[in-house]
């Protein structure tokens, strides 16, 4: 099957965004890409950023068709935890009909199902049924800083009626899943300082305060016992849901019970008055991502550590302004620490929430092909993770985006042994075809 052996191909460049010493993976891969589309008669060209390359690739675009930007990213996660991998994190590995590897699911699957669909189309009509524009970028895993700049400074180039991507999650296997909402996010790092060297808990201990304390007694002051975050300001501006989300989201069936089976938590938690899909799919939050001081090695060290930190994340809902966000929660941490230490407050990558309409023209257009692709009902839904350029190519190309769900729900995105069906990758040829079809109508 060519479409496999092409993901098989992608999925063995490491192609870690965020750190440096796989920047030439990162650069092959994009390189293989070019190669690749090329080869299919794209005319295409690899774009120098600031970080890593951004490819542009195009057929033949007739005046009065629809033009389509389809969007991906060749960029994937660090692997560690390297120990819990089965398998090589870069040497895909097919179990029980999945392929297991990291950026299998996140988003090189999707990538090439999309490239093997417009591959066959061309192969069979040497044409395509829109006006098709490829933006593939090297940096989603890292916030996509370089490609707003990117669309801005070629806005004409890439002028499109419709974004389509397939880097979103199917509510179960085989149900065509149509995202049309997307969180936004805010990160920030906070650094909290004492004592000019690492004192001994004994003599100094109950004179100074101790950093390791301090930042837990500070990431204790973002949430009420139930969940709600307790940032002034943080929910202001926060839309309610529509009866009919809520009710459409009731009908796919027991969440709670699923996110228990996938997780392994003893209990779920979260804000009252809201159902476990609400809560991570339409409501704001705040995360600890990472908390530490001090001695971390075997047996006891008696310390009171020079400084603490912990890492946030704040995932944000329409109509929250991200960086707002994170000048409320610092105004919050600095008014609750004590004057015993000092902040050090290092903002991190912003991103907006993206809504659509669903019922739209197009976003019908996109349930059609998902109904071809997979039989069934639609599952419309919103989505808890980000992907800041969405709303990136609304403000800038005054585009919406069709979010075209490939990912399992266990397909352990960001997390050791990631995974991607096969049967998937078939599908999403299909979803590519039918989709392009249903566009150019």
């Amino acid at each position: 099957m060519p479409a496999l052996d092409d993901l098989l191909t992608c999925l063995r460049f490491a192609s870690v965004s965020t750190d440096s010493k796989h920047n030439d993976d990162t650069r092959a891969c994009a390189q293989w890409l070019v190669a690749k589309l090329q080869g299919m008669g794209l005319t295409t060209q690899l774009h120098e950023t600031p970080g890593h390359p951004v490819i542009v690739a195009k057929n033949k675009h007739v005046a009065g068709r629809r033009t389509v930007l389809l969007y991906g990213h060749y960029d994937v996660q660090p692997v560690e935890p390297l120990s819990e991998w089965l398998s090589p994190p870069f040497e895909p590995t097919i179990r029980d009909g999945r392929i297991y590897c990291r950026g299998a699911t996140d988003n090189k699957g999707q990538l090439i199902a999309h490239v093997s669909g417009l591959a066959e189309t061309l192969a069979q009509h040497n044409d395509l049924p829109v006006n098709l524009t490829i933006l593939f970028e090297g940096e989603e895993e890292i916030g996509s800083p370089n490609l707003k700049p990117f669309l801005e400074a070629h806005r004409q180039e890439l002028a499109c009626d419709v974004v389509a991507i397939s880097d979103t999650g199917m509510v179960a296997e085989g149900v065509g899943t149509f995202t049309y909402g997307l969180r936004g996010i805010s990160c920030m790092e906070v650094k909290v300082h004492g004592p000019s060297i690492d004192l001994h808990s004994g003599i100094f201990g109950g004179a100074v305060a101790n950093p390791a304390t301090m930042a837990a007694r500070l990431v204790s002051t973002l949430h009420d016992a139930e969940g709600r975050v307790q940032i002034d300001g943080f929910y202001d501006g926060v839309q309610p849901l529509q009866e009919w989300e809520r009710k459409s989201w009731a009908d796919l069936g027991d969440g709670a019970a699923e996110t228990l089976a996938l997780t392994g938590v003893p209990a779920l938690f979260g804000e009252s008055g809201y159902t476990e899909r609400e809560c991570r799919w339409a409501r704001p939050t705040a995360e600890v991502n990472g908390i530490g001081g001090g001695y971390q090695g075997e047996g006891s060290k008696t310390v009171i550590p020079r400084e603490a930190f912990f890492k946030l994340s704040f995932r944000l809902v329409p109509d929250q302004n991200a960086e707002r966000i994170l000048d409320l929660a610092e105004a919050h941490l600095r008014a609750h620490a004590p004057r015993t230490v000092r902040l050090e407050i290092k903002r991190g990558h912003t991103g907006s929430a993206y809504l659509m309409n669903p019922n739209s023209a197009l976003g019908q257009a996109a349930q059609r092909a998902l109904k071809t692709t997979f039989g069934g009902k639609v599952a419309l839904i919103r989505e808890g993770g980000s992907i800041p350029i969405v709303q990136a190519f609304k403000d800038v190309l005054s585009a919406d985006t069709l979010l075209l769900g490939l990912a399992l729900p266990d397909c352990q995105a960001h997390a050791p042994n990631e995974n991607f069906p096969i049967a998937n990758l078939e599908a999403g040829i299909r979803l590519n075809q039918a989709l392009l079809r249903e566009l150019g109508a």
